[in-house]
């Protein structure tokens, strides 16, 4: 018994290293491959629904359409019995306020819709359900080293990734699962000296325009795990 249980540690011992063999690009590649298999993100052009779920407020539905290819974003929020959102083609940015666009500027601090705030959320979601392909793009700095971590129990090989100056100033740490290379946890430090930062669980997975996207996203902070909501992808 004990013969057979030394050969399976050996076995798990000589497919991590093989996994830990990979590098940092080679494992990227492998994780776009499996989230996108086709190659459809430069291409993206769909529509999809997320629920915000956040332990003190009303849930909150975001309607968000995206085309790559055209640089065209729209959000539309429907929260509290109100819709509100922004439109963006290229760098041309509307707003609207349930159905309007003629909005007072008690309503634009209310409701934060400055075009700047819909910069923020463009890049915010653009972002996040662009992941894994968007560490390719222009600005994203790939550590060489494929790291191996034990995060919630769980073993992961985890890419770091940092930004040139006026791209970003985060440091995130992206987890794939070792066998198949899904993404299954992301973690960001504004300074990581201090711990600060949030750390992001994801569960299922939902294929949109055939991208498999993380069905949903919970937020913790780093410090001491508070729980701060979960996205929800409908």
């Amino acid at each position: 018994m004990r013969y057979f249980t030394f050969i399976l540690a050996l076995l798990i011992c000589n497919v991590l290293q093989a996994q830990t063999a990979l590098t940092a690009e080679e494992l990227l590649e492998r994780a776009i491959n499996f989230h996108d298999p086709n190659g459809e993100w430069s291409t993206f052009n769909s529509e999809f629904v997320v629920r915000m779920e956040t332990p003190k407020s009303e849930d909150r539905t975001s309607v968000i359409s995206l085309n790559v290819p055209r640089q065209q974003f729209g959000l539309m929020v429907e929260q509290n019995g109100n819709q509100f959102g922004f439109k963006f083609d290229k760098q041309q940015c509307t707003t609207s306020l349930n159905g309007s666009s003629e909005i007072s500027e008690e309503q634009r601090k209310e409701f934060r819709l400055t075009c700047d705030r819909g910069k923020i959320m463009r890049d915010y979601y653009t972002y996040l359900y662009g992941l894994p392909m968007k560490i390719k793009d222009p600005g994203a700095v790939l550590d060489d080293k494929v790291q191996t971590k034990t995060f919630k129990g769980k073993e992961y090989l985890v890419l770091k990734v940092g930004y040139e100056e006026g791209i970003g100033n985060d440091v995130w740490y992206f987890y794939f699962d070792p066998k198949t290379y899904a993404m299954e946890v992301y973690q960001f430090y504004h300074d990581e000296s201090k711990g600060d930062g949030e750390y992001i669980l994801l569960q299922g997975l939902e294929e949109v325009n055939g991208i498999k996207m993380p069905k949903t996203r919970a937020w913790y902070y780093n410090k001491d795990d508070k729980y701060l909501g979960t996205d929800i992808l409908n």
